[in-house]
């Protein structure tokens, strides 16, 4: 069990390693698609602002390379940020207890509103980006300020990382997360207290429409269930019901063109489109 444990910390402590490597070279590199342009104003059309929010380790450019140039050209303004920042720094967002991530999200809501005019703004998140928004719109009072929250490879009830967080439990290694300043990594264990208070009661409240994108083929979030929500306002997509030719798993819904059909459509569904099936994979990635 020991040398169990000894391997599973190097194990999580290269995996860290080759995230911040991979990331550190281009983390700092601005958006070239229009977006976090302080100066745009909501059109007729499109009057509430749209604010990205990254998944766990993400930054508030690189989650969405894809899906923020098409609501650009669809004519939204369109803001991100890298919240929950600890060690890593702005290379590697969303890794501080949950709860003062939604904080920041409020108030980075509040800069967008302040400086766009808009009464509401819309979100789209992804995993963590989903989890984070859910609270501070149920408790943070961002209910009366959200539109629209949309979410993919969404997660309310946490995940098993297919076993790994049992084993982790098991193992005793939640000290090594917390100490690499990953208050969120326990957050997202099932039962946690987070979990527990976001789903004391609906997690959907009153006033916002809620969409929940989900795969089938999700090993993050294990199982893909978790980010399955119930209310009236609303509406759990799996990916596979509309498309079953994508294959895509947890990270690449940010880069499936699917998912970025039905984010414009739920979007403003007065005009949205037919939808087309495009085949899509990335291996269970």
């Amino acid at each position: 069990m020991a040398k169990l444990r000894t391997l599973l910390t190097a194990l999580a402590l290269s995996v860290l390693a080759s995230t911040t490597l991979t990331a550190t070279a281009s983390a700092d590199a601005p958006p070239r698609s229009g977006w976090n342009n302080w100066s745009c104003r909501p059109s007729a059309a499109h009057p509430e602002p749209v604010v990205l929010v990254h998944g766990l380790g993400g930054n508030s450019w690189d989650n969405f390379l894809t899906l923020a140039p098409a609501l650009r050209s669809a004519g939204y303004c369109v803001y991100s940020q890298t919240y929950g920042q600890t060690v890593l720094g702005s290379v590697a967002g969303g890794l501080a207890p949950m709860a003062e991530s939604a904080v920041e999200v409020g108030a980075f809501v509040e800069r967008v509103r302040t400086a766009t005019g808009a009464a509401k703004v819309d979100i789209v998140g992804h995993s963590e980006g989903t989890t984070v928004p859910a609270y501070y719109l149920k408790y943070l009072g961002g209910a009366a300020k959200v539109d629209d929250f949309i979410g993919f490879g969404s997660n309310f009830r946490g995940t098993t990382l297919n076993g790994l967080a049992t084993l982790a439990a098991a193992l005793k290694l939640q000290p090594l997360l917390t100490g690499v300043g990953c208050g969120a990594c326990t957050d997202y264990l099932p039962g946690s207290a987070f979990l527990a208070k976001l789903n004391d009661g609906p997690v959907a409240v009153p006033g916002p429409t809620y969409t929940s994108i989900v795969t089938r083929y999700d090993r993050v979030v294990t199982p893909y269930t978790s980010g399955l929500l119930t209310g009236e306002n609303v509406t759990n997509i799996v990916l596979q019901d509309k498309c079953r030719l994508d294959s895509a798993g947890h990270l690449g819904l940010a880069v499936d063109p699917n998912v970025t059909q039905l984010v414009l459509n739920r979007l403003d569904p007065e005009h949205s489109r037919p939808f087309v099936c495009r085949p899509f994979t990335t291996l269970g990635v």
